[in-house]
């Protein structure tokens, strides 16, 4: 980044511009036509139709896939989450492409249209019987006769499927980097505009989500799932239609190259020279002249890697391999990346308490009163749409008046840091499985004592509960990661935030597996073995994840220290206080164009 004078900049630009970013012919972008809210809007277009879309694919399938491919339970089950699962998985791979060869906007373009042709090809099959088989009723006694999707049949509905897993994994990361990049972090007001940008974000993905859990599902069960899946399809298209309407407005950062070979060379030179002393002078480090550290942690970490920068003085003069030789830029990069991973690693049990809100808290609405008056009853399923409901008005109130507020107290443009975000996120979903196991306990001592169904709003607060940490934790987290990612890695790191959900669902089965072989006795099955709630005590398993969680939360308030002490005792340009006498290293981020490094605090 640099910062240039004071010329007829306009108000928009503040006088600020940064280097590299261009507009849609590859010039370089002006402040005054290109980025900001404007651009970034089109983007938040796209983002609410691409999660409508797949959230309505996802929160049904199992339904299609036992009732119109004839596939078992166990089999159908395994599908969905592998289907999920993959959706995550595959966002680093949209973030790597994004980041070394295609930019964020043609890896959203590309990908977006693989995504629409899957769920095209889903439309087409569900419509036509010939790429289906026979029609049966797998409910009644002799529904094993079904005849299960083999062949042709079941290879074009896998297809299809996992059109749609690759399009919207590789979508997912860019559409919050992109977003992001509308945005200069050097100039003070568009630092300001980027923190309402990812409340925005979490808005439209709030609306996508609400609309797919009602409306789209509503659709899909009334009008059949070919409509449904048409539905998805429209959905994805007026996404891409309103991304590349956006085109004349973007800043777009181009592709770097390859981002796995730098880092993978830091720690081949750092083994390679791990026998080396450090020079008498830090100055004599590679890349070291003329740096000064600035907007980056400190190098007090990871020292090892240091002696990736060390030159070897031969008198040959002769140019070191890359692979032997990196400069310090390049492994300041690296400890940033290794720095930020313990942040990731503590919502890994977050993302697998949401699990539960997506399965076994279903599951505790179907053993309750559904019935909101005589005739009209609510899906259990649609119990996930609570928080959504809740958030598209709590969100907008966040960033309208409590953003505003903590600013005056704390002198961040966030309000409260990302990472004070997240730690309040973790906190609050202890007690969203505190809600869950109090409620089980009267669920389940009405149906057992008293013989009693109790009615389905008892089961509220757990989901709004989480809905309230998911805002905070979700936001904080994919603001944290953008704003510490350095030049050509903010599609990458954004897709780590993704990541977490797959391991948090990993986690998920694995917990349940554990507790069940650990819970089981002679006289009992286990906890959740039984498929009656009224025989298992999944309110046991509740107190559990409580526990999990609160203890999960104390260990991200130590890995949350020592990033704040991971940090420089000085630099030529303050940084931003958070208003609790830490330096906030948020606000600006890390960049390689402005990379400065105080190359004193490198070696001991």
């Amino acid at each position: 980044m640099e910062r240039r004078g004071q010329g007829n900049k306009g108000e928009e630009s503040g006088g600020y511009e940064e280097i590299g970013v261009v507009d849609w012919r590859g010039r370089a972008s002006n402040p005054e036509k290109h980025g900001g809210m404007r651009a970034a809007s089109f983007v938040l277009g796209l983002q609410a139709f691409e999660i409508m879309g797949i959230a309505a694919v996802g929160n049904n399938l199992i339904t299609y896939v036992i009732n119109e491919m004839h596939f078992p339970l166990s089999k159908s089950a395994n599908i969905v989450t592998n289907f999920i699962g993959t959706v995550f998985l595959l966002t680093l791979l949209g973030g790597f492409l994004s980041d070394s060869y295609l930019g964020s906007f043609w890896t959203m373009l590309i990908f977006g249209f693989v995504e629409l042709s899957g769920f095209i090809l889903l439309s087409v099959q569900a419509h036509l019987p010939q790429l289906k088989p026979p029609e049966c009723n797998n409910m009644v006694e002799n529904g094993d006769d079904c005849i299960e999707a083999k062949g042709f049949k079941a290879f074009i509905f896998y297809l299809a499927l996992y059109l749609v897993a690759l399009g919207s994994g590789c979508v997912k990361p860019n559409m919050i980097a992109h977003g992001a990049d509308q945005f200069n972090r050097d100039n003070p007001k568009h630092s300001k505009t980027l923190s309402s940008y990812f409340n925005a974000a979490y808005f439209a993905f709030s609306m996508g989500e609400l609309i797919a859990l009602t409306l789209l599902v509503w659709v899909q069960t009334h009008s059949g799932m070919d409509v449904g899946f048409g539905v998805s399809a429209a959905a994805m298209a007026m996404g891409l239609i309103t991304l590349v309407s956006g085109t004349l407005f973007y800043r777009n950062k181009p592709p770097q190259g390859t981002i796995l070979t730098p880092i993978a060379q830091v720690f081949v030179a750092a083994i390679l020279k791990r026998k080396q002393r450090f020079p008498p002078s830090p100055h004599m480090l590679h890349g070291s002249q003329n740096h000064v550290l600035d907007d980056s942690i400190a190098t007090s970490k990871f020292k090892f890697l240091d002696k990736a920068c060390i030159k070897i003085e031969d008198g040959n003069n002769l140019k070191e391999n890359p692979w032997r030789l990196c400069t310090v830029e390049q492994v300041q990069q690296v400890k940033i990346l290794l720095s930020v991973l313990p942040i990731f690693a503590c919502t890994i049990v977050f993302n697998a308490i949401l699990a539960q809100l997506q399965t076994f808290s279903v599951q505790q609405g179907s053993s309750m009163n559904t019935h909101l008056t005589g005739n009209f009853h609510i899906p259990p399923a649609s119990l996930q749409a609570i928080p959504y409901i809740i958030l598209i008005f709590l969100v907008p109130l966040y960033d309208t008046f409590f953003v505003p507020f903590a600013r005056k107290l704390t002198g961040n443009v966030s309000g409260i840091s990302p990472l004070q975000r997240i730690g309040f996120g973790l906190f609050a979903a202890t007690f969203s499985m505190v809600a869950a196991a109090t409620m089980e306990e009267k669920r389940r001592n009405a149906a057992m004592n008293e013989g009693k169904i109790i009615s389905i709003f008892w089961i509220t607060p757990q989901f709004l509960i989480f809905g309230l940490s998911e805002m905070f934790t979700a936001v904080g987290l994919v603001e944290f990661f953008y704003k510490q990612s350095s030049k050509g890695m903010q599609a990458f790191l954004t897709a780590i935030t993704y990541f977490s959900y797959s391991f948090g669902f990993y986690l998920s089965s694995i917990l349940v597996s554990v507790v069940n072989k650990i819970s089981s006795s002679s006289s009992s099955q286990g906890w959740l073995k039984d498929n009656d709630l009224n025989k298992d005590r999944l309110d046991l398993f509740y107190w559990m994840l409580a526990a999990l969680s609160f203890i999960n939360f104390l260990n991200y308030l130590f890995w949350a220290g020592w990033w704040y002490s991971y940090k420089p005792p000085s630099s030529s340009i303050p940084h931003q206080s958070d208003g609790h006498g830490e330096q906030f290293l948020g606000s600006t981020g890390f960049n390689s164009s402005k990379v400065v490094v105080d190359v004193n605090n490198i070696i001991p």
